[in-house]
This record gives C-alpha cells, sequence and structure tokens, in this order.
C-alpha cells in the first residue's frame, strides 16, 4: 500500500472541505502530524485515518480497505439490516432493532453508532406515532452528534436531513423542507463520491414532490428526469419506479392524459416487478381512469 496516496487524498478532499490543517487536526493530532501524513511521511494510525474521514465528510474504505474488526462488522450489519427495512417501509422491525440496541455498549458509548439509532427511532415515530414534535427533536438530536458547519457532511448526516425534510413536507411546511433539501444538495458539490448513490436518487425525488405540491409541475419533473439520469448513469434502479410514477402524476396534474400514460405504465411495471402490488394496483386503477378521460 502506497500511503502517500492517502496522504495526497487527504490534502485534496481538505482543500475542497476549506480546512485547514490545523482545522482538521483539530481535536484529532497536531497540525504537524497532518502536514507529515500528507507528504506521505508516515502512516497514519487506522483510528486517526478514521477520524480525519469523519471530518472530511468520506467512509473510511474510501481511503484504502482495512480490515474489519468483529466490532465493526456487527455496528455495520445492524445498520444493513436497517436500511433494508428503511426501504421496504416496515417500521414495526425497525424499531425492534432501535430497542434491542439502545443499551448495547457498542452503541451507546460511540456517537456515530448512537446516531444510527436516533435517526431510525425518528423515523418511527414519525410514520407510526405521528408525532411530528418529538420526531422532528430526535432527528436534530441525531444531527446534532456529528454535524459540524466546519467538516463536510456525511451520507449518514445527508439521509438524516432528508428525513427531516420528508418530516417537514409532511407538515405541509413546504419552503422550510426545500431549505433542508438545499443544503444536502450543496453538500454533493464537494463530495462527489457517494458510497450510497441512492442518496441523490432521493433528494431529487423529495425535492421534486415539493415543487409538485408548490405548483411548479415542470419543475419538478426537470429533477424527476435528473434522477433517471442520475440512475442510470450509475446502474442504480433504487427509485425508479417513484420517479415515472411522479411524471407521470405531474403531467395528469397538467391535463396532458396522453403523455402521462407511458411513464405510469412503466411505473406500475417496475412496482409490479418489485412485487408491490398495493402501489402497482393502486397505479393500474389510475391508468383506467386516464384512458376512460381520454376517450371522452
Amino acid at each position: 500500500m502506497d500511503f502517500s496516496v492517502i496522504g495526497n487524498k487527504i490534502k485534496e478532499l481538505r482543500k475542497v472541505v476549506g480546512l485547514t490543517q490545523g482545522e482538521l487536526a483539530d481535536g484529532i493530532c497536531t497540525q504537524a502530524l497532518i502536514s507529515r501524513i500528507e507528504k506521505g511521511d508516515i502512516y497514519p494510525s487506522a483510528t486517526s485515518l478514521y477520524q480525519i474521514s469523519k471530518k472530511l465528510g468520506v467512509d473510511v474504505n474510501y481511503f484504502f480497505e482495512i480490515g474489519m474488526t468483529p466490532r465493526l462488522d456487527y455496528v455495520k450489519e445492524v445498520e444493513r439490516q436497517l436500511k433494508k427495512l428503511r426501504v421496504k417501509l416496515k417500521y414495526d422491525e425497525i424499531l425492534e432493532i432501535v430497542k434491542a440496541e439502545e443499551k448495547n455498549p457498542l452503541f451507546l458509548k460511540d456517537e456515530t453508532n448512537l446516531q444510527l439509532l436516533y435517526w431510525h427511532k425518528g423515523i418511527y415515530i414519525n410514520e407510526v406515532e405521528q408525532n411530528k414534535e418529538e420526531a422532528l427533536a430526535i432527528l436534530e438530536m441525531a444531527l446534532s452528534l456529528t454535524y459540524n458547519k466546519k467538516k463536510a457532511m456525511s451520507e449518514r448526516e445527508m439521509n438524516i436531513m432528508i428525513s427531516m425534510g420528508i418530516l417537514e413536507f409532511s407538515r405541509g411546511n413546504y419552503e422550510r423542507a426545500l431549505a433542508i433539501y438545499q443544503k444536502v444538495n450543496d453538500a454533493f458539490s464537494y463530495n462527489d463520491q457517494l458510497g450510497d448513490k441512492s442518496i441523490k436518487t432521493r433528494l431529487l425525488y423529495n425535492i421534486a414532490r415539493v415543487l409538485t405540491r408548490l405548483g411548479d409541475y415542470k419543475e419538478s419533473t426537470r429533477y424527476c428526469e435528473e434522477g433517471i439520469r442520475w440512475i442510470t448513469e450509475e446502474e442504480n434502479l433504487y427509485g425508479f419506479a417513484q420517479l415515472n410514477y411522479h411524471i407521470g402524476y405531474n403531467l395528469e396534474l397538467e391535463g396532458k392524459y396522453q403523455e402521462a400514460l407511458p411513464y405510469l405504465v412503466k411505473a406500475a411495471m417496475l412496482f409490479d416487478i418489485q412485487y408491490n402490488t398495493k402501489l402497482s394496483t393502486f397505479i393500474e386503477r389510475k391508468i383506467e381512469e386516464l384512458k376512460a378521460k381520454i376517450d371522452k
């Protein structure tokens, strides 16, 4: 392993984020040590590299593959399970995992790991208990555990902020939701090394939803199309069905029923492939309604 490559990458990201060597070193090591790491004079320890990666807003494995300890493996597995349940909207099962891990020292004694639990607890309270105030307070608490304006926004922080935007959207606070989404969108300008490509898709889709509620159907569709281009480029189908449906929905609201049909047909097919019969059936009914309107 050529550690000078790591040093160069740290220096590059530090400059992009806008941190001095001293600011990057704060709370981690000395400025002189950061200088030597960036020059490739010394090997950074795994602990130091992990802390540096957090401050620069990237995963430590972005720099190099390190051997995962059993502890890290366990936390990663919990994170994987929560993401899977989140995508499938299985909120009760999410809460079960959160409750099971809340007393686990691996989470209690590590702010980053604890943040994972708070984030998902906030999602549960918003979606199931419908307690918007409490949910927002928990999401804000989760974000505060790691968020610092002097460092790049991490992928986890982006996801939490999107969840906060979704919550504000559900309360009818559309301008507030857009402001939150814009912060995340700005973060993409200096973080093009996303490990989870679905974050950008999720952001674009949720911006589109707000714009539709504000009556700006064309701009909403533009964001959906940007999302579809992103999905195509990254070969990641997450959100493809939702984006196609939303374009069709916008066209329907504009009274362009004939143009809306192909998007709705594609969305129904994609949801059916995903075994989401509830949504595929809903869209198929909508397709029949539009066909009836066209025939008239």
